[in-house]
């Protein structure tokens, strides 16, 4: 089983294998509302940790993903370019947003498990 894990800026990362599956949690995806656009990087790309990823656009607002690990690009969740509502649907789950090979496992001890991350949600309160 996947470990999971998240960020303070709202994402959740599940880790197989070296490659990290990124996506926004249930809490961020409520907090923008009904989602209509989705930017997902480019395969290949290179990004370091708190780099901007994506974007993720609302009937609100537009807001960036930024990336909880260094690493490359192996994959981006093509079905979120035509179903961007997918994200309001199954934030924490189908509606992934990129697939990331690690370059350094170990910046996944700078972030917090669910039971931390939903301690850290109610704070922000």
């Amino acid at each position: 089983m996947a470990k999971l894990y998240y960020s303070k800026d709202h994402e959740w990362i599940s880790v197989e294998d070296g490659v990290g599956t990124i996506g926004i949690t249930n809490h961020a995806q409520e907090q923008l509302g009904d989602i209509v656009f989705v930017e997902l990087p480019e395969t290949g790309n290179t990004v370091d940790k708190g780099d901007e990823a994506a974007v993720v656009e609302s009937v609100k607002a537009a807001s960036e993903v930024f990336a909880p690990i260094s690493g490359e690009v192996v994959e981006a969740n093509a079905v979120l370019a035509e179903n961007s509502g997918l994200v309001n649907e199954d934030a924490e789950g189908a509606a992934w947003f990129m697939k990331i090979k690690l370059s350094d496992e170990g910046e996944l001890g700078e972030l917090m498990d669910r039971a931390a991350y939903e301690a850290f949600v109610a704070s922000e309160s």
